[in-house]
């Protein structure tokens, strides 16, 4: 079987989850008897440089010219590109890799999409007018002749908000990839206190701003612990407003970037991860911090007990005061963290890229 993914992705993307997942699919599905390309004539996204060059069907540019404008002469370039190289290459399967109103692909070509989650149809207040849904999202769900979904919830939301017939959904989990944890920067990771760490992306339904204020609400907390914020780029002045608000010292709340080893040594070394979010189509934060013997206190909606199962203290992310009870239970209590430790370690065994691979080739088998 040929299968070819598509550019949309990646020409976008320089990290990330969704990238992430298109890369261990290829390069797990290569390995067997099958053969799996991406087609992106330019794309900018690191984590498919490191596939073999037979694999990738493009070139890696550090950085588009033209600013803003280089992102869409880029998009319009590579679907202009696109058809004439798929054509070449014949597949059986084209996987689309994000939506669009236009099919990659010939129409002979069975297409599948993967649905990663609803969070714009059903967070939408959020958004300005402009942003809210995504039109594309829809049309390709409709025109697909298969849909991958991350997670049981993702799927029952799309059957409740696009009215998808359940027959055409199919369900992989997603997985996570051990880093190696970094030497780098040591003297960064000893602080005078322990810390709480938060990873990620801080606006809009990751409840960050809550999560500051349940932490804030106790004068145990406040006083034992920093907090380390990995990723998601600077603060905001509204969220530094609100840490100078809420009374946190200087430095005791810091934001660092890295690559994934250096998230691993902080993985690694944190009393605890939280995670707060409001919705999470899988949620791999999780995961990876159960991977590195980092006990999780997180939020109880949508996908997460699915994805966790027991290996987490739980909390209603729309009460800080559920928020701040679950976080002490685990930080002031060595056996907790401890028993959360040993649960995660047995949860990450049932989630690995070869399974999410296999279980894909199964889909792609039953639609040729």
């Amino acid at each position: 079987m040929r299968i070819a993914y598509d550019h949309q992705i990646f020409s976008g993307q320089k990290y990330g989850g969704i990238s992430k997942y298109y890369y261990q699919l290829v390069k797990n599905i290569s390995k067997t008897e099958n053969t799996a390309r991406i087609f992106s004539p330019i794309h900018r996204n690191y984590y498919i440089k490191n596939l073999p060059r037979e694999l990738v069907k493009g070139f890696k540019l550090e950085q588009y010219p033209f600013g803003t404008y280089g992102d869409r002469l880029a998009t319009e370039l590579n679907r202009l590109l696109l058809k004439p190289i798929l054509n070449q290459y014949q597949p059986d399967i084209i996987h689309e890799t994000f939506f669009s109103k236009r099919k990659s692909g010939s129409k002979n070509v069975p297409t599948v999409i993967t649905v990663y989650d609803m969070i714009h149809e059903l967070f939408d207040y959020y958004l300005p007018p402009y942003h809210r849904g995504w039109a594309e999202k829809k049309i390709s769900v409709e025109r697909a002749d298969h849909i991958i979904c991350i997670s049981q919830s993702t799927k029952n939301d799309l059957i409740k908000l696009f009215n998808v017939d359940e027959s055409k959904i199919s369900i992989t989990h997603l997985a996570f990839e051990r880093s190696k944890i970094s030497n780098q920067a040591d003297n960064l990771l000893i602080n005078k206190r322990p810390y709480i760490l938060y990873v990620g992306w801080r606006e809009w339904y990751k409840n960050f701003n809550n999560f500051l204020t349940s932490i804030a609400s106790s004068s145990n907390l406040k006083n034992d612990f920093d907090i380390i914020a990995f990723g998601g780029g600077n603060f905001t002045k509204e969220q530094e407003t609100l840490i100078n608000k809420l009374g946190f010292h200087e430095g005791q709340i810091k934001h660092v970037e890295g690559d994934d080893s250096l998230l691993a040594r902080y993985y690694s070394s944190a009393s605890v991860f939280v995670n707060p979010s409001l919705y999470e189509g899988f949620g791999l934060t999780p995961l990876e911090a159960m991977s590195y013997n980092c006990p999780v206190v997180s939020s109880n909606t949508s996908s997460m007990p699915e994805v966790i199962g027991n290996a987490a203290e739980f909390f209603n992310p729309e009460s800080n005061d559920d928020m701040r009870q679950a976080i002490e239970k685990v930080v002031y209590s060595s056996s907790r963290a401890s028993d959360l430790i040993l649960l995660g370690q047995e949860r990450c065994n049932l989630f690995s890229w070869e399974r999410c691979s296999n279980e894909t080739l199964k889909i792609y088998n039953k639609l040729i």
